[in-house]
């Protein structure tokens, strides 16, 4: 059979996200601009949402959510050193590295083999009188257990912070993931959903939050005036704050120790066209899933098939096998004749993450219980694409290259 190459992501584009690229570089503007306040206004109306910022990815998106929660106007829900927040051993770095970040404790439980996602018994377990938040990604664009940890989040008073980064279009209860906790984080990094090279979004429906989120955002600055705008608190000069001189201006009064984490309006201008051709990408996305599931049920015996939440409907970010004890093959094996037939294969990010040097013998962080799902991922996991550019034939390619594998161990 003659050798395809089949990517585990990539961009799929046309005309018109050329074409605003286009008009963004003859606006001449270039920073955040008219692009920008487009996209967050069709953001906020696909999520209904109430707030949308915009930021340069999806990992500073992460930062800035969880930076916003340690504003003082929180009082005394707000984060400080040495808080806890509950999170996952298996992963992404930057969903968990904000909390290092912050100076607070990384609490690691493991992850489910099945579903990739924590459990609510784990959550549980996690949770000691430090415990102010939960911060995790839907994995692999698979929905967490959100009914249930809401409950969680409600009855202990915590904050939960929605890592959505491979989850844009997932539903839970009907309802798009994003939407269930006080914040939530968005990728557009090539690989997502959708896609502006780089860049991210935070999303909120609280005003405090959203408040937080822009200051944070844009350099810790007070005013919130948009980029190119003045004055819209309409007393620019009419402020006392801090040590400085009554009437300093606004717009470079520091509340916070931010960052300027703002994208281009070349960047939004794509995005609003890819938004645009989000739900055909969606519905492609699970058509390609469910093509492969199908067809990997008949080698349960081999492989962990991907589980997933009865109320859940992931818009998948790729479709993993985690092989099974005993199986006479090992994942590398199985792995290396992917690639060499130009199958594209990635392990789940960076595996358990208290195996790297980044984060061996830190004191600001705590296990509960063991890690060995996420050991297993680490070590017997891998997964191969889904995302809207792979077509009927290539599917049909993967397939066959791995029934042919497969073959010489099911006589």
């Amino acid at each position: 059979m003659k050798l395809i190459t089949v990517p585990v992501s990539g961009k799929v584009f046309g005309r018109s996200e050329i074409d605003n690229a286009i008009a963004a570089a003859r606006d001449g503007w270039w920073t955040e601009g008219r692009f920008a306040k487009q996209f967050e206004k069709d953001f906020r109306s696909y999520l209904s949402v109430r707030y949308v910022s915009l930021v340069n990815s999806g990992s500073s998106a992460n930062l800035i959510a969880l930076s916003s929660l340690t504003s003082s106007v929180f009082g005394k829900l707000a984060l400080k050193p040495g808080d806890e927040v509950i999170t996952t051993a298996t992963g992404f770095p930057t969903t968990v590295n904000p909390i290092v970040q912050n100076r607070l404790t990384a609490v690691f439980i493991d992850n489910n083999i099945g579903t990739k996602n924590a459990t609510v018994s784990a959550i549980k377990k996690a949770i000691t009188k430090k415990t102010r938040a939960i911060m995790m990604a839907h994995t692999l664009g698979n929905p967490l257990p959100l009914h249930y940890i809401m409950e969680i989040v409600k009855k202990h008073n915590l904050w939960f912070i929605e890592d959505c980064c491979d989850a844009l279009g997932s539903t839970y209860g009907g309802k798009l993931a994003g939407t269930f906790g006080h914040v939530a984080t968005f990728s557009f990094y090539p690989a997502h959903q959708i896609t502006m090279g780089e860049g991210g979004a935070v999303v909120t429906n609280n005003p405090l939050i959203h408040r937080a989120i822009r200051q944070f955002r844009d350099w810790g600055r007070d005013c919130w005036c948009d980029t190119g705008c003045d004055n819209t608190c309409r007393k620019r000069f009419g402020w006392k704050m801090g040590g400085l001189p009554y009437g300093y201006d606004h717009k470079y009064i520091y509340t916070q120790i931010g960052y300027n984490m703002k994208l281009t309006d070349f960047q939004a201008a794509i995005g609003v066209a890819q938004l645009k051709r989000l739900p055909s990408f969606v519905k492609k996305r699970k058509q390609n899933f469910s093509d492969l599931y199908n067809f990997f049920t008949q080698y349960t015996k081999y492989f962990v098939l991907p589980e997933w939440e009865s109320e859940a409907d992931p818009c998948w970010f790729g479709f993993m096998l985690v092989i099974r004890e005993g199986a006479p093959f090992s994942r590398l094996e199985f792995v290396k004749f992917l690639e060499e037939k130009g199958i594209a294969t990635r392990s789940l990010f960076a595996g358990n993450l208290l195996k790297h040097p980044a984060y061996i013998g830190r004191s600001d962080i705590r296990v509960v219980g063991n890690l060995d799902s996420s050991d297993k991922i680490m070590n017997d996991g891998f997964w191969i694409g889904v995302y809207p550019g792979i077509t009927k034939s290539m599917l049909m390619y993967v397939k066959a290259q791995c029934r042919l594998f497969l073959s010489q161990y099911c006589r």
